[in-house]
């Protein structure tokens, strides 16, 4: 029984064969081509995923241009928390950059295994801390960073979005425009 999400709660906290049992069997399992949208804006998200394979965005339109705020990969969950736990209309979009094998989960599906398993509760606030923690790491970057320092954290903790993510979406990302990433670029090459 060797599947990401099962080994991504088991490294939070140690899980018995009868939970990881439960995870499997409540398990969906969907691929997603590339260019579909999971969530609109304002929709009601009633869908969470979990990452086994392929890259998520999370981008907002903004006088109408496509900004990027997150990339979501492996071992990740995309999760749209105030519209899926408030049912108000999300003001963003989630989209797949990649084709995506994606778990997917809702309400229901968590309560059952809430009252079999009250550990996965434990297990969901730890996962919700560790993802508000980076969400606000990011957000402190955003702020207090050049975009040449954003550029740098991105290579240095995700390189891998470097060949995954067209050129435009990370500029996006990082808060300039492809031109202005292209400068940022041969600027860091020269340096080395």
């Amino acid at each position: 029984m060797d599947n990401k999400l099962v080994g991504y709660f088991s490294r939070i906290m140690p899980l018995s064969d009868e939970e990881k049992i439960a995870i499997a069997e409540s398990m969906v399992v969907k691929n997603y081509k590339k260019g579909t949208v999971l969530l609109e804006e304002g929709k009601i998200s009633t869908e969470c995923y979990f990452v086994m394979e392929g890259c998520v965005r999370q981008y907002y339109i903004v006088d109408g241009e496509e900004v990027t705020n997150n990339f979501f990969t492996e071992e990740q969950f995309v999760v749209s928390h105030l519209s899926f736990s408030q049912k108000i209309p999300a003001n963003h979009y989630f989209g797949c950059c990649e084709d995506c094998l994606l778990v997917i989960a809702n309400e229901q599906k968590e309560k059952d295994l809430y009252q079999r398993f009250p550990k996965f509760e434990t297990i969901s606030r730890m996962v919700v801390v560790k993802e508000f923690g980076e969400q606000q790491a990011a957000m402190a970057s955003y702020i207090t960073d050049t975009p040449e320092q954003r550029y740098l954290k991105l290579l240095k903790t995700r390189p891998d979005l470097f060949q995954r993510i067209p050129q435009y979406q990370l500029a996006s990302y990082i808060g300039v425009k492809p031109e202005s990433l292209s400068r940022i670029r041969k600027r860091i090459y020269h340096k080395v």
